[in-house]
């Protein structure tokens, strides 16, 4: 009886410590269960083992890529660019009506703030194009080149046309491109006028092949007229001599990179009306030109608020100038203005 028990003691002895040797497996087991994403055997104590808490959920949804991770920017990093090329479609391209295409701006990072996909490209005024409500940008340290593209597609009928777009960071305000914001493309659909020369008679020659656009002419007649109303004076109406003379001085300004009222050849608005045929009794004249161009709305809104010549803003809402001709033309990224205000 005594022998039979030690025995059985003995085999009892064995089992419990096979299920003591069976714990230490199960405990290296499960860490190696809960922190599975990592591959590295030391990472219980390590930092990016910490940072890893919450990268597991973007992991889930997007592929683990540099661009996707946020930069750690200082909170009073500067977001600016600067323009360096069109990679595709060039200013005044020709494109088909309904042509689909891709428009690829480069710039470079000229502030201290690292882009990622947080920052994004959209549309801001004049013509969408079609397009998307945003496009991310790549990653982009301090001095490097990004190259942003989207997809637009031309308008159905023939025309020059332009669509203006902005980099917003990520919380939301538009980020600095040169003394601007505006990244633009501007494109000829069908038979539009790309012209060398403006038939006028003043004697003023451009020799470059600048671009008009009578849309942005019409809608700066347009804000003008409707600051008049505001302002309790009546709109004014086109006379074709003016405008012919002022698209012959707006042409000149574009080709000689002219910022004035006096012509190349020595002509004034006066002159230039007159030989455009103009036989009121007084004329004068608003010009304005810039890199990059401004909208109609803005080019009002300088003439407005312009306290170094104040005719500007007089013109705008004279009582005695009762008519006008505006003129507009695009050459090597500059938009050159020009209305001539006159008397009949």
């Amino acid at each position: 009886m005594t022998k039979k028990i030690f025995p059985l003691i003995f085999l009892v002895a064995i089992l419990l410590s096979a299920c003591g040797a069976q714990t230490p497996e199960a405990s290296t087991a499960t860490p190696s269960a809960t922190v599975s994403p990592a591959t590295n055997t030391p990472k219980p104590t390590s930092t990016p083992a910490s940072d890893d808490t919450p990268t597991p959920e973007s992991e889930a949804t997007i592929a683990p890529t540099a661009t996707e991770i946020p930069p750690e920017n200082a909170a009073d990093c500067i977001n600016e660019a600067a323009f360096v090329s069109d990679v595709t479609i060039p200013d005044n391209s020709d494109l088909n009506a309904d042509q689909a295409f891709t428009k690829t701006w480069r710039i470079r990072n000229t502030g201290t703030c690292i882009w990622w996909s947080g920052y994004r490209l959209s549309h801001y005024s004049e013509s969408a194009l079609g397009a998307a409500e945003s496009v991310p940008l790549p990653r982009t340290n301090a001095g490097e080149t990004a190259d942003i593209s989207i997809e637009l597609i031309a308008p159905d009928t023939a025309g020059t046309y332009q669509g203006n777009f902005v980099v917003k960071n990520p919380d939301g305000l538009i980020m600095k491109v040169d003394n601007d914001s505006r990244l633009w493309v501007i494109f000829n659909v069908g038979n539009t006028t790309a012209a060398g020369n403006t038939p006028t008679g003043s004697g003023s020659k451009a020799s470059c092949a600048f671009t008009t656009d009578a849309p942005l002419t019409d809608q700066l007649l347009a804000v003008i007229n409707a600051y008049r109303v505001q302002s309790g004076v009546r709109a004014y109406t086109i006379n074709q001599e003016l405008a012919e003379a002022a698209q012959e001085h707006a042409a000149d300004m574009a080709c000689n990179q002219l910022f004035v009222h006096v012509g190349s050849d020595g002509s004034t608005p006066q002159t230039r009306s007159t030989a455009a045929g103009y036989s009121g009794a007084k004329v004068t004249e608003n010009v304005y030109g810039s890199y990059p161009p401004l909208s109609p709305e803005e080019v009002k809104d300088w003439w407005r608020l312009d306290q170094v010549d104040i005719n500007h803003n007089k013109n705008l809402i004279s009582t005695q100038y009762t008519e006008v001709g505006i003129g507009y033309a695009f050459f090597n990224n500059y938009g050159y203005y020009v209305v001539v205000f006159g008397v009949p």
